[in-house]
């Protein structure tokens, strides 16, 4: 090799060197470098194909292009196939190759797709960086048939500087991506905890908290947050573009919910592909939104237990592995925050719960030790003034009403202590069965009571069905002419069951008796569907009355 050539050789490498380490931004570097290339060599045209790891290329750079391949906005070189893209893919594409007859070209002219400029043939270069390829360089000038070993050997050298450096920017893009995930995700935990103190209830207010705080603290355009409920996937909620639905609560297609099942017992963070996201929300009117979407990524919620799993799904539409790799990374860090939210808000739920029930057992207290005493007083005065004006002759006017004053004293005392009762439901500890039989007895009536299935229940509902049973006691003793009653409790894997019975009067008369039975019917109603149940009467006047209370209960782990 003349020695003129190997310092323009050297020039070259010196310069492109140079060039690749003026800019981070990968494409304004690729752009840089081919045009000081085609300079440098005296070739008038050059283009670059990133393939990724799907086989999928991308032209991210071009210089001097003939008008033939870049009408329809270059869509020759965004779609179709070619001798070098296919033999990169297979592998046999590992050094600068000598002259390749170009398809495109070819097509253009057979086409017709306008001028080629005479350019017919270029050589081809494999981007590499030691074993990791990476894309394409092809350069090429008019009536250029044959390139020389000298001309490969230079192309082939730049090549892999060009690769080294595009390894490098990689992982720049991938550790800058990274950080600044992380920089957000502690921008979403603060919001997400100080978010979590104003939910009321974890599983209402929840899901659509972290589908909002996801849309303004990261740039995914789609995230979903599915759960798990009785072996079935729903969509609690999402963000979409800006836009967030609260409890969307649609169920996904079968192939869905296989995809769910997969991402959880897998416990790790899982890649979808642009097919399989349209595939898993096909069902949820977002077509237009996933078709969007180049890929997906989706990490299980694996809650304690007795909880049902969930999983949280993004979108991207990002194409490189390695920013898809950083994002799911910091996925895995997203979804330890949300189940630390969600035990965080369960255990706020509960010291609100304490709170309620200390408040309540403060209240019966001073009941107690006030007004009930009052009561007391009122009917001990009332008996003895009753005692000293009937022992005269004629007795005493005023006696008969100190009597009725005496037995309304007795009442109000009565209803008073069942009011303490109810306040402090105290005698839960044995049971809910023993508890209501307790409370039936005071109440003057015989309760016999049975229960169907074993299951323990959470306190909030075994509350709520004690005071269901509290107030249809109260109902029997004071409308149904009766003093006994039949409670049963029932359990399935999904729900329970409360039934309270009488033999006494039903169906107009009995909701004739009194319009604080109604009340009371109202109360239980609520009372039921606080805890997502409902309330079931059934009346006759011959038969009786039976309540009804059904609640739905919580998955119960194995």
């Amino acid at each position: 090799m003349p020695e003129e050539v190997k310092m323009q050789d050297m020039v070259t490498l010196k310069t492109i060197a140079e060039t690749l380490n003026t800019s981070n931004d990968l494409s304004l570097m690729l752009d840089t470098v081919v045009g000081k290339l085609l300079e440098l060599t005296g070739l008038t045209a050059g283009w670059l194909f990133l393939i990724d790891e799907r086989g999928e290329y991308t032209c991210v750079s071009d210089y001097n292009l003939p008008p033939a391949l870049i009408r329809n906005d270059k869509e020759p070189m965004r779609s179709g196939t070619c001798w070098c893209i296919n033999r990169f893919k297979d592998g046999r594409l590992q050094y600068a190759v000598n002259i390749i007859n170009c398809k495109r070209l070819e097509d253009a002219v057979e086409f017709k797709w306008g001028d080629t400029q005479d350019i017919t043939h270029h050589a081809t270069v494999p981007l590499r960086s030691g074993e990791r390829m990476l894309g394409l360089l092809n350069v090429a000038a008019p009536g250029k048939e044959v390139f020389s070993d000298s001309e490969l050997a230079l192309l082939q050298a730049v090549a892999y500087q060009i690769g080294s450096a595009m390894e490098r920017m990689r992982l720049y893009r991938a550790e800058q991506r990274r950080a600044e995930l992380y920089a957000r995700l502690g921008d979403f935990g603060t919001a997400l905890s100080l978010a979590v103190n104003e939910c009321t209830e974890a599983n209402a207010s929840l899901p659509g908290t972290v589908a909002k705080l996801l849309g303004k603290h990261f740039d995914w355009p789609f995230a979903a947050l599915i759960q798990q409920t009785n072996g079935t996937f729903n969509i609690k909620a999402m963000y979409a573009d800006g836009e967030v639905w609260k409890d969307a609560d649609a169920p996904l297609t079968l192939e869905g919910t296989r995809f769910m099942d997969r991402i959880v017992d897998h416990y790790r963070a899982s890649m979808f592909s642009a097919d399989e996201i349209v595939e898993i929300f096909s069902q949820s009117k977002l077509d237009r939104i996933c078709n969007e979407l180049t890929s997906g990524i989706g990490v299980p919620l694996l809650y304690h237990a007795p909880e049902e799993p969930g999983v949280l799904v993004i979108g991207t539409r990002v194409r490189s592995l390695d920013l898809i790799k950083a994002d799911s990374e910091v996925l895995e860090a997203l979804a330890e925050h949300i189940i630390a939210s969600r035990e965080s808000q369960k255990l706020a739920d509960h010291r609100h719960e304490l709170a309620r029930l200390e408040e309540r057992n403060r209240l019966a207290r001073d009941l107690h030790d006030s007004v009930n005493q009052i009561l007391f007083s009122l009917s001990l005065t009332a008996r003895g003034a009753e005692s000293m004006l009937s022992g005269t002759e004629p007795v005493h006017p005023a006696a008969e009403v100190l009597r009725d004053i005496q037995a309304l004293s007795q009442e109000a005392l009565k209803e008073m202590r069942a009011l303490i009762m109810q306040l402090r439901p105290a005698g839960l500890e044995a049971g809910l069965l023993s508890a209501l039989q307790e409370y039936g007895a005071k109440q003057g009536l015989q309760v016999a009571a049975e229960r169907k299935g074993m299951r323990a229940i959470p306190r909030l509902i075994e509350e709520g069905l004690w005071r269901i049973g509290q107030e249809a006691l109260n109902n029997i003793r004071k409308h149904a002419g009766v003093f006994s009653a039949c409670i049963l409790l029932e359990f399935s894997e999904n729900e329970a069951k409360l039934t309270i019975s009488d033999r006494g009067k039903g169906g107009a008369k009995r909701r004739k008796a009194s319009s604080e039975g109604s009340l009371g019917l109202s109360i239980m109603r609520e009372r039921a569907q606080s805890l997502g149940g409902r309330l079931e009467l059934w009346s006759s006047s011959r038969k009786g009355t039976t309540v009804t209370a059904v609640i739905p209960l919580p998955f119960e782990s194995q």
